[in-house]
């Protein structure tokens, strides 16, 4: 079995059992194409799970997407159970102790990044947000939008012995006062990275989305992968992004200056989650910094 070896490096680094989960891999392919009567074809382009197109014994196209069993996989898998395909792909069957999804296939398939018309894309992303977005209750399973960011900004702090490195401070602050303030605010359940790759178009339902975190927040967290995404390919970023955050906030009732926080803050988080010790000097340039940057300059500091 020829795997790719970004795919293979990306997995035994990320995972502590990595390396023995993917020299289980084909048995486990083999189990579940039997056990589901599958007829697997060859992967998708691969990152963190082996997700591939398969068609079942009765003609119906499928996905089989497996990946080492952990707690995101877990709350993807919950996530999608709430929304029954309203607004999401469908989840045919699941066991997360091993980390097995089985899920509709959308066809055409093609993503929200085939748009060009970014006004258009933005609208049909927050309509969907709309779609997805539902209460949790107290005791919910899901991560936290609290304590994905207070871990982030700790580990961040902690690495640059209580500075911020190659960050620039003033964003890290502002994402540190959203993080803390999403202790006590509103919880509602978000997709967690919804941004254009991660939307479908299907003939059922229309644009329809893929992958979920299974994240419970304020709803402003959710703008802020979508603001990065496929920013820096436009002509003029900074204004896109003013358009994107106009657009957002008129359909989802949210101010735009809190989209614009939420942009920081997320933003800085995922360009944290990037780093690494051979990022040092490329850091300026991650798409998430610059996105923050972007979006502070909207707020008028930064």
């Amino acid at each position: 079995m020829q795997l790719p070896p970004n795919f293979i490096h990306t997995v035994a680094s990320t995972f502590p059992a990595g390396a023995a989960w993917l020299d289980a891999l084909p048995a486990l392919l083999d189990e579940y194409a039997a056990a589901l009567g599958l007829t697997l074809e060859p992967p998708f382009p691969l990152s963190y799970n082996y997700v591939a197109p398969a068609r079942r014994s009765d003609g119906t196209f499928v996905v089989l997407k497996l990946g080492v069993p952990n707690p995101e996989l877990t709350t993807e898998i919950l996530a999608l159970t709430r929304y029954a395909g309203n607004g999401a792909v469908r989840l045919l069957a699941s066991d997360a102790e091993r980390g097995m999804l089985l899920l509709e296939r959308l066809l055409p398939g093609t993503s929200l990044a085939a748009l060009d018309d970014d006004a258009a894309a933005t609208e049909q992303a927050a309509l969907l947000m709309r779609r997805l977005w539902r209460p949790t209750e107290a005791g919910h399973p899901f991560h936290t939008v609290a304590a994905w960011g207070g871990r982030g900004m700790a580990g961040l702090r902690t690495t640059f012995n209580g500075g911020t490195g190659p960050f620039p401070a003033d964003l890290v602050i502002l994402a540190e006062e959203m993080f803390a303030a999403a202790h006590t605010g509103e919880r509602i359940l978000l997709h967690g990275d919804l941004h254009h790759e991660n939307i479908l178009n299907a003939t059922r339902g229309g644009w329809l989305a893929i992958d979920p975190k299974g994240v419970a927040g304020p709803r402003g967290y959710e703008c802020g992968a979508f603001l990065r995404n496929q920013l820096f390919n436009r002509p003029d970023p900074a204004w896109t992004l003013a358009q994107r955050v106009a657009r957002l906030a008129e359909i989802l009732d949210l101010p735009h200056a809190e989209i614009l926080r939420w942009g920081v803050a997320q933003n800085v988080l995922s360009a944290w989650w990037n780093y690494g010790p051979d990022a040092l000097n490329t850091i300026q340039d991650d798409a998430g910094l610059m996105c923050a940057r972007l979006c502070a300059a909207e707020l008028g500091f930064g």
